[in-house]
C-alpha cells in the first residue's frame, strides 16, 4: 500500500506547465504547409470528431484516419514532425523551480488526461517526466479516477494546478475542503473562465506557475 503524504500537489500539463495552445497554432501551421487549407480543414475536423468520441486529443489516432489508405510520404513527414517537436522549447519559463520549491512542501505529481503513446511522450519530451521523479497519472477524464489518484498516492490534503475551470470544480465539488484548487489563467480557457467557475471559484488563481514558486505551504493548505 502506497504511504500517506501530508499534501500532495497535483498538475495539468497542456497550458499549465507547458504552451500547447503554441503547439496547436505550429501544427495547424505545417498541416496547411503540407496539405494546404482544406487538408488543415479535414484534420481538424476529424480531431473534433474524435475528441467527441474519445475524450481526448489523439493526434497519431487523427493523422493515421486521415491517411485512410494514402501511401502519400508526407503524413510519414506529419508523424515526425509530432513524435519529435521540441516540447522542451514550450516549457512555461520557472517550472522546474517552482516544482523544486513544491517539493520541499510536499509531493508534486503529474495528472493529466490523454492517451497513452504521444501524452507520455510529450510530457518526457517536454523534461517533465524527469522533473516529477516519473510521478505521472494520465488519463482519459481525471476527473472521473479521483479513487485512482488517491490510492496511489493517499494524502491528507490535495493541491490541483489547472487552467481548466470545469476540473477545479469537479474537483472540488468531489472533495470538498480536501483539496485547493488553482486556477493558472492562461490559455485559451482563460477568456470565459468566470462563467464556468460560477459558484465554484478557485481558492488561488494566479497568472502562471512559476508564481506558486513564492508561496509557503500555508497558503495552499488554507486556500488563501
Amino acid at each position: 500500500m502506497a504511504s500517506r503524504d501530508p499534501l500532495v500537489f497535483l498538475f495539468d500539463v497542456d497550458n499549465t506547465l507547458i504552451d500547447n495552445d503554441r503547439f496547436s497554432a505550429d501544427l495547424a501551421e505545417r498541416l496547411e504547409r503540407d496539405f494546404g487549407v482544406e487538408g488543415r480543414e479535414r484534420y481538424q475536423a476529424i480531431d473534433r470528431q474524435t475528441r467527441d468520441v474519445v475524450g481526448y486529443a489523439d493526434y497519431l489516432g487523427v493523422l493515421q484516419r486521415m491517411r485512410g489508405k494514402d501511401s502519400d510520404r508526407r503524413f510519414m513527414a506529419m508523424s515526425f514532425f509530432l513524435l519529435d517537436y521540441p516540447f522542451d522549447e514550450r516549457r512555461f519559463p520557472g517550472v522546474p523551480e517552482t516544482i523544486a520549491h513544491l517539493r520541499a512542501l510536499g509531493r508534486p505529481v503529474i495528472m493529466s488526461d490523454g492517451d497513452t503513446v504521444f501524452q507520455p511522450r510529450k510530457i518526457r519530451r517536454a523534461g517533465l517526466w524527469d522533473l516529477f521523479d516519473g510521478e505521472v497519472l494520465i488519463y482519459v477524464h481525471k476527473e472521473d479516477m479521483l479513487d485512482d489518484m488517491q490510492a496511489h498516492y493517499p494524502a491528507d490534503h490535495y493541491v490541483m494546478v489547472d487552467d481548466k475551470p470545469r476540473i477545479l470544480v469537479a474537483m472540488k465539488q468531489r472533495l470538498g475542503e480536501r483539496v485547493t484548487t488553482v486556477f493558472v489563467r492562461q490559455g485559451h480557457y482563460a477568456e470565459r473562465a468566470d462563467d464556468v467557475f460560477g459558484d465554484t471559484p478557485p481558492d488561488i488563481t494566479v497568472n502562471a506557475v512559476a508564481e506558486l514558486a513564492t508561496m509557503r505551504r500555508e497558503a495552499f493548505v488554507s486556500g488563501r
